[in-house]
Formats: structure tokens, sequence, C-alpha cells
């Protein structure tokens, strides 16, 4: 069972509607930003699967309803290796490929990888707390957290459920549900000299219900909206998420303020990426038997780590790729050889120039948003960029028309990391790092440009059909 919902990703085009169309909005009026560099569509769209994917597990069920719109199969990993155009999901993690456009076995791999996964908080095992009349639900916080952006926010809840039977059903409640409440600033005078101070364990435990009430039984709520019996839920991968919908805003609506934006701006692109490979086709002339096998790597856990059975750090993407060359009658010293006439894209969020923070960044490499995706390198190799590496995805983006900025972090700071490093020294694959720009990454509500998600799209799509 695969889900949709009710705008088209699979294809971006620069038609967007009049503003006296019946479609139309006040909101949905075309800025002069977007006439430049994109389509409101591909926008709508980004913003529908966003909110139709509040935890990892939705967000593979949504691109895995896209990718059989766009003529994609679910493999069976316990079947005999087949070639064609297929996909593999488990939990938050799915790998899509289409090798029914390469015949030989020795064919290399263009990858795109992104990760599901965002920085939120997570319900306990064990998650009934009472605190002065409070019914409340203890969290563990996932990831590196912007914990004050979680206060005073209408809350809901997703993921998955375990049960007797089984099965692993989805649940996504975007009810206001829980609310961190914050202390009044007449209890904490000190706050607007010396700051927010939060303690993870003890001020970021949401409130659900006063008293004894029945919301107070955790495991008796789940199953009343599960319709099951509470005796047969074994356990929970559960998270809180934020209701607020994505929006466009500013004085031309330059901007988009939306959650997840890290990284599920980067998962759609990809996924549109791909379903635009599907939907062009590939000739049959002699010039497409070596060509590259387009695929896309979504992994989970990329904001704890990687290192799970559905992270970067999985054999999953290396085991996917020898299948392929399996199936196309290769054998292992075939898939070295594919291996070595392959290149990655490590599709992740990239810093923008905070105008209050300016002196945060790096002088001579200032990030502007709705100018174009992000090349990210650090000589440290928290980015897997190299010169070489950089080579496919540059040369992509000037056939995309598609003007690329470069970051380096400030040398007296720290970096982040991505799926990057793990994935070139896993795989032994040259990965780029390549992404939108963004601010307020890690927070409950992040931004980015409004023009730039189409634009990395175009250039991940460039790149796959080469």
């Amino acid at each position: 069972m695969v889900a949709r919902y009710s705008r088209d990703v699979t294809t971006s085009d620069n038609t967007d509607p009049a503003p006296d169309s019946p479609e139309s909005t006040a909101e949905a009026s075309t800025p002069e930003t977007m006439d430049r560099h994109g389509s409101r569509k591909h926008l709508e769209n980004l913003m529908a699967f966003i909110d139709s994917a509040p935890s990892p597990f939705h967000a593979v069920e949504v691109v895995a309803g896209l990718l059989a719109d766009a003529g994609f199969d679910e493999a069976d990993p316990r079947q005999p290796a087949v070639a064609g155009r297929q996909f593999l999901r488990s939990g938050g993690a799915l790998l899509a490929w289409d090798d029914s456009v390469a015949t030989a076995p020795t064919s290399g791999f263009r990858i795109v990888g992104a990760h599901t996964d965002s920085p939120n908080l997570r319900i306990k095992p064990l998650p009934e707390v009472t605190s002065a009349g409070f019914q409340q639900l203890g969290v563990e916080i996932y990831g590196g957290v912007l914990l004050n952006s979680w206060l005073d926010r209408d809350l809901g809840m997703s993921g998955r459920v375990s049960l007797r039977d089984g099965s692993t059903p989805l649940l996504a409640i975007n009810d206001p549900l829980l609310r961190v409440p914050q202390l009044a600033i007449h209890l904490d005078r000190e706050i607007s000299d010396k700051g927010l101070h939060l303690n993870r364990q003890k001020h970021m435990v949401p409130v659900w219900g006063l008293g004894t009430s029945e919301a107070g039984d955790f495991r008796s709520f789940l199953a009343a909206h599960l319709d099951v019996e509470a005796a047969d839920i074994l356990n929970w991968d559960l998270m809180l998420h934020d209701l607020t919908p994505s929006a466009v805003f500013g004085a031309r609506a330059e901007f988009l303020a939306a959650p997840r934006i890290d990284n599920l701006l980067s998962t759609h692109a990809a996924t549109t990426a791909l379903c635009h490979f599907a939907s062009v086709g590939v000739s049959d002339s002699p010039s497409q038997v070596n060509r590259s096998v387009p695929v896309m790597a979504l992994f989970d856990h990329e904001e704890v780590g990687s290192v799970s059975s559905t992270g970067a750090g999985s054999p999953a993407l290396a085991t996917v790729l020898e299948r392929s060359v399996i199936a196309r009658g290769g054998n292992r010293d075939d898939y070295h050889r594919a291996i070595a006439a392959s290149h990655a894209v490590s599709a992740d969020g990239a810093h923008a120039t905070h105008p209050n923070y300016a002196g945060r960044h790096e002088p001579e490499h200032q990030i502007a948003l709705n100018e174009g995706p992000v090349l990210k390198t650090n000589a440290n190799q928290r980015y897997a960029t190299d010169a070489d590496s950089a080579r496919p995805i540059l040369l992509a983006c000037e056939q995309a028309n598609v003007t690329v900025q470069q970051f380096v972090t400030r040398t007296d700071l720290g970096c982040g990391s991505t799926i990057g490093p793990l994935t070139a020294a896993t795989a032994g694959i040259p990965v780029v790092d390549f992404g939108a720009a963004q601010l307020s990454m890690h927070s409950a509500r992040e931004m980015s440009g409004a023009a730039d998600p189409e634009l990395l799209a175009a250039a991940l799509q460039e790149y796959l059909c080469k």
C-alpha cells in the first residue's frame, strides 16, 4: 500500500496559474523571483510533500507512491535479482534505480543520496509522566535539535507502531495534541540578560492532559487511533511534529517556511529528478549500452550518525548496486568495474549567510537564497567534495543553466557533516556534497528561498540524465 497526496511532484513546468484563475490565491501570485528562477507548481508540490511526510516512514511511503506512478516496481530482496525500474524500501530508507537503460554489466552508476530524517522529539518506550497535576509524555531528543524552536508550538504525533501480528502501521495525528510550554518571563527574569537555557531532560517534556484522564494511558490512546487492542501493541517509533503548514512568505513571496526542509527538500528534488528520468525514456542506440544507471538512495538516521540498518553506514546501497550488476549478467569483477565508473551526489542543505550573524560565515564565501544550489567543501573531509568529484555536478549545472554557489565553513568554526563522506568511504565512489541554501537549520520550522528547490531539482535532473 503506497500513499498518495493531491499534488503531482513527478513533473515540473513553468506554467503558473493566472492571478485571477480559480486555482490561484493572493499568496499564489507569481513574484519576480519565481518568474526568473522557478515555477509555482514545483514549490506547491514540495510543500505538499513536506506536509504529507511528518516522519521518515511517511516520507518513504509518499516517495514509494510517486515511484509506482512513474512505472517503478517494488523489489523483493528475497527473490533473484532482475533488471528493471525498481525500488526497495525498509523503514525510513528507500533505494530506487533504473538499470533497464544499460545493457552492459560494467556500466557505472549515477547516484543521488539524501536523508529522510530530521531533528525532533521522539517518544520514549515508557512515556507516561505526571507532574504538578499535568499528564506529560517523556521524549528523547533526536539529533541536533534547536530546542527553543519547539517551545509553545501545537504538536502532532507521527511514526510507526509494531503490532503482535507482525504489521507496522503508520500513524499520523495532525491535531493539536501536545505542547512544550515555556516558563513565563516573570519567573525567569535572567532570560533577557543571560539567554534561554534549556535542560533536555527537564524542560522539553510536553504536556498532553490533566490529572488521571484517559489521555495518560498512552498505549490505549494509540490502540484507539489504530483500531486495535492495546495488548497487541508491542512497541513504537513515534515522534512529534509541528502542525503549522508549509508556507510561502516575504514581500514578494521570496521565501519558503516549512518543517523538515533539512532534508525533505533534497528528498523531493531527488525524487522529482528520478521520475523525470523515467518519463523522458532512453533510446536503444549503441551509445546507450554503457550509459550510467540512475540511482536514488534515501537514508534514515543521518542526523544521528547514519550507523543503522537503514542509514548510509549500512551495506544497503552497495547491495543494491551489486544486485543490479548481477541482474545484467555480471559477476563480482564486473561489479568492481562498475563501481570504478560510478559517481554520487550527497544532496543536503547548505548554510545561507545569516543577515543577523554574518560574522559567523566565511567572508569570501557568502551564500544567498534564490541564487542557486551550493557546492560544499571542507578540507577536513566533513564534506566529500574534491576537485575531481565536483566535475560532474558542475557540468550538469552548466547544461541546466543553473548558477552554483561555493560554501566553506569559517576556519575557526566546526563543520557539520552529511552522508557524503560515509558513502565515499563505504562504497568507494567519488562523492560531491551539494544542496540548497537555507536558514534556521535544525529548527522545528526552517527557511529556504522559494526558487532554490526547483533549481536543485533541475541540476539533479540533468546529472541523472547524463
